[in-house]
């Protein structure tokens, strides 16, 4: 019993003592827990109120009564956090500024200061919105050191922005009174919109790279003249970046596609302004005029975390601003050769100066020009000439004329001294002296300079060799062509049984003798397809008409069956005996087209076959009478509807969407298809015939050119075709290639949409159509370009498709635009990805004023089909 007792004691004491273990255990484990709960609380604490004191230190924007305050290290933000404002120091001085600067990008990269002039001297400042409802910057006396100083009537609703593009904004009631992007300091970023013509809106250097204040720098655009930035050092030029051609600043030596991100555009009041958008909307790129007088175009590099410049100026000694001289160009892709050396027909003012390296005087004339010559002193003076200087950097102060031959405007005014025919520009003439010439190793532009023809040497006698060789080659042409002319005359003499079927059949093969024997023009490409296709066009395949048949189906060409008048020559309605309508087209015999292209049409569309193309049905001759005839088609032609505010309404979207991809297969067919690859070269709205069920078909090809079947561009120094329609590299260079073709078809396009021509707009904001089209694309407002009378019944997404392809059509570069199977492909399949397509030239010439620049200074007619002859 006492045993039992014992041990059930000892295994009680044993369990009490392990409980009481356990109880300890358990306190210390709980203890261990509360401190972690509360280590965890502690550090989130901490966490929150960083981000509680960081919101607290940061704001997103200033009303009344909210401060930003230096000695609390307040800021105002962007809403995305890409900039800040707020106040800071340079090389730890006591001196304090307001500014605004890129959010966690080190380097810095200022783009605005406020007080730039007048810095704080201790931390006490503070921005606030102030009674009147400026925004305003304190001392710590309470000293106003800035103010916006803005006329605000109600000054209780003004509130201050920082915006995600870094422009700093204050606004009343909704109204923005005052911006950053308006007060700029040294540095431009995209977004700014900078006055073309203003020269008390630019951008003023920093003093030092340590001092804010006002440096004695100065960049922007130059007020004097054509476009373009200069930066001045006091009131004299540092340094030009050359002219704006719509593209690109001419005479900036820069690589990369940020060449390219310049516009120039027109607000509602009509004052035109350069903008910059980057083509990759996240990098970010700055321009500054730099305290030591350099513009430098900086693009953040995100890998290296650091600026890196990707444009200079100026870069080397021949940007300085008229390092030579006038009448004198820098070079520095002569090795060996000084530095400057004066132009053709020019030597130095001092020469003993010139030969030591001091060129700043410049050059004179070495020989007076024929209109400053005393006729005492000279008993007969030849005429003035021209010398032609290419890759030429184009002299400072030019202005331009509103003329399609620059040569012949230069020539008859004394006082043009040199011209330059610029693409994007148009005709450039110099009045005074020729400053700030460069010569360039590649690229540039060719400089006419005016010279007494004494200095002309070599180049005058190359001028007449050229001119002479010209008149014998043409007396030739001319001669072969009289031959010819008699020959078949003498045949028709000759055979007066003959009928004229007969005499159709051997004028044709006369035709093909003249092309063979050189009276065909160079202008017609004539591939060896042509020569293996023997006499195609005499088989039953291709009939030869009476002509006297014609004239009666035509009623004797009477003006009531007459359809039409074009470049060739006029078109009338005709029926034959079988009852089967003809469309008949008689070669004008003033027309200034003729022979090449009656030939050419024939060659051409004889043996092409698609239902997108019309259908030649054969050809009458006899004599000076030259037919074509065609099958009729009885809804005339695609203007006839497209451009008539009533008939118009007849074309809705299916019927225009279903001429768009008809007028796509039919050119696919041509430039791929067809046997010859064929460039089409004046597609335009009166050439797309609709037959009885609106089907489009191409026609006219009198200007067509053959292609061989690896052949992909040509060159040509008759440039013919329709301006509103033609390619830039074709108007202006002669190079035409399919990607001619597809131009024209964007602009077609862009028409069907619209119901708008092309040339409407020329006493407008915008200079043309594509100019337009890009106006509203690039404000997000494209389905605005769509014709009004179908607007409402258009499917957006689909129209909004057709206007990226148009735009996509009409690039500027040639090797930019699709191809006519991959915009067949565009069109017919929405899974297809679409490239973003950049802004063509012709955008930039907005208003007509400003047509000058561009190709407005020519004559242009939609209707009107011209050729112009293109020096080389």
């Amino acid at each position: 019993m006492c045993m039992s007792w014992t041990a059930e004691a000892s295994w009680e004491g044993g369990f009490l003592s392990e409980r009481a273990q356990w109880k300890t255990s358990n306190t210390a484990i709980m203890i261990t827990t509360y401190q972690r709960i509360a280590f965890v609380f502690f550090f989130f604490f901490l966490c929150f109120f960083n981000l509680f004191s960081r919101a607290a230190s940061s704001k997103v924007r200033i009303r009344q009564g909210d401060f930003i305050r230096d000695r609390q290290g307040e800021t105002l933000v962007s809403d995305s956090f890409n900039f800040v404002m707020g106040f800071f120091s340079l090389d730890n001085s006591s001196s304090r500024y307001v500014g605004i600067w890129y959010h966690n990008m080190p380097g810095g990269a200022f783009i605005w200061v406020a007080n730039r002039d007048k810095p704080i001297n201790n931390t006490g400042g503070s921005i606030r919105i102030s009674r009147d409802g400026n925004l305003v910057l304190f001392d710590g006396a309470m000293n106003q050191v800035w103010t916006t100083n803005v006329s605000i009537q109600n000054n209780k609703n003004s509130e201050a922005v920082l915006r995600d593009d870094g422009n700093l904004v204050l606004s009343n009631q909704d109204k923005e009174v005052w911006q950053s992007f308006e007060n700029p300091t040294d540095t431009y970023v995209p977004g700014m919109k900078v006055p073309a013509m203003r020269k008390s809106y630019v951008f003023t250097s920093w003093k030092s790279a340590t001092d804010p204040s006002k440096g004695k720098y100065m960049m922007g655009v130059d007020p004097e003249g054509l476009p373009q930035i200069v930066v001045w050092e006091g009131e004299n030029r540092r340094w030009r970046s050359g002219y704006w051609d719509g593209r690109i600043f001419q005479g900036v030596s820069m690589t990369g596609s940020y060449l390219y991100g310049f516009t120039l555009n027109h607000d509602s009041n009509g004052e035109r302004y350069f903008i910059y958008n980057p083509l990759n909307a996240s990098d970010k790129v700055r321009f500054q005029v730099g305290w030591d007088g350099y513009e430098t175009e900086f693009r953040w590099n995100e890998e290296e975390k650091s600026w890196g410049i990707v444009q200079r100026g100026p870069i080397n000694e021949c940007e300085v601003y008229n390092r030579c001289g006038s009448f004198a160009a820098c070079d520095l892709s002569a090795s060996g050769s000084p530095l400057c050396t004066c132009l053709r027909g020019f030597e130095p003012k001092h020469k003993d100066g010139w030969d030591k390296g001091n060129w700043s005087d410049g050059c004179k004339r070495i020989t007076p020009l024929k209109a400053d010559t005393n006729s005492s002193t000279r008993v007969t003076v030849e005429d003035d000439g021209f010398f032609n200087r290419r890759n030429m950097k184009l002299p400072d102060f030019a202005r331009v004329v509103t003329t399609v031959d620059c040569h012949t405007y230069c020539s008859n005014y004394t006082s043009c001294i040199a011209y330059a025919n610029v693409f994007g520009i148009g005709c450039m003439v110099w009045d005074g002296e020729l400053l700030d010439v460069q010569h360039f190793e590649n690229g540039g532009n060719t400089l006419h300079i005016r010279l007494a023809h004494s200095d002309l040497g070599d180049g005058v006698i190359k001028h007449r060799i050229v001119i002479t060789s010209a008149l014998v080659a043409g007396l030739v042409v001319l001669g072969i062509f009289a031959w010819l002319a008699r020959r078949v005359k003498a045949k028709l003499q000759v055979s007066p049984v003959v009928s004229t079927a007969s005499c159709c059949k051997n004028d044709v093969m006369a035709v093909f003798d003249a092309s063979k024997s050189g009276d065909m023009s160079a202008e017609f490409s004539g591939s060896a397809d042509l020569n293996l296709e023997g006499n195609q066009l005499t088989g039953p395949e291709f009939p030869l008409y009476n002509f006297t048949s014609i004239s009666f189906a035509t009623n004797n060409f009477s003006e009531a069956n007459k359809l039409g008048q074009g470049g060739f020559g006029p078109v009338y309605k005709g029926k034959l005996p079988s009852g089967k309508q003809i469309a008949v087209k008689r070669l004008s015999r003033r027309s200034g087209q003729g022979l090449e292209e009656f030939k050419n049409e024939m060659m051409l569309i004889a043996k092409l076959q698609h239902r997108n193309l019309v259908r030649l049905m054969g050809c009458s001759i006899q004599a000076e009478e030259k037919l074509l005839v065609y099958e009729y088609m009885p809804n005339k032609s695609l203007d006839f509807f497209l451009f008539d505010p009533i008939k118009q309404t007849q074309l809705n979207w299916t019927r225009r969407i279903e001429i768009i991809e008809g007028i796509a297969r039919g050119l696919l067919y041509l430039h791929r298809d067809s046997r010859l690859r064929i460039i089409h070269r004046d597609l335009k709205a009166s050439n797309i015939l609709l037959d009885e069920n609106m089907n489009p078909k191409i026609s006219d090809f009198g200007l067509a050119r053959i292609f061989g079947g690896n052949q992909n561009e040509a060159n040509t120094n008759r440039v013919v075709g329709t301006y509103g329609y033609m390619s830039p590299e074709y108007a202006m260079e002669g190079l035409f290639s399919v990607k001619s073709d597809v131009y024209s078809f964007g602009v077609l396009l862009l028409e069907i949409l619209s119901g708008r021509r092309n040339t409407s707009f020329r006493h407008s904001d915008d200079s043309s159509l594509i100019g337009y089209a890009w106006h509203l694309w690039n404000e997000s407002r494209a389905m605005e370009l769509v014709d009004p009378c179908i607007r409402d019944s258009t499917p957006r997404n689909k129209a909004l498709r057709c206007i990226h392809i148009g735009m996509l059509c009409v690039q500027d570069s040639a090797a930019h635009r699709p191809n006519m199977s991959s915009v067949v492909l565009m069109l017919e399949s929405e899974a297809t990805t679409l490239p973003m397509p950049t802004q063509p030239l012709i955008t930039s010439m907005g208003r007509s004023e400003d047509r000058e620049f561009y190709m407005d200074a020519l004559d242009v007619s939609n209707d009107l089909t011209v050729t112009m002859v293109v020096g080389r």
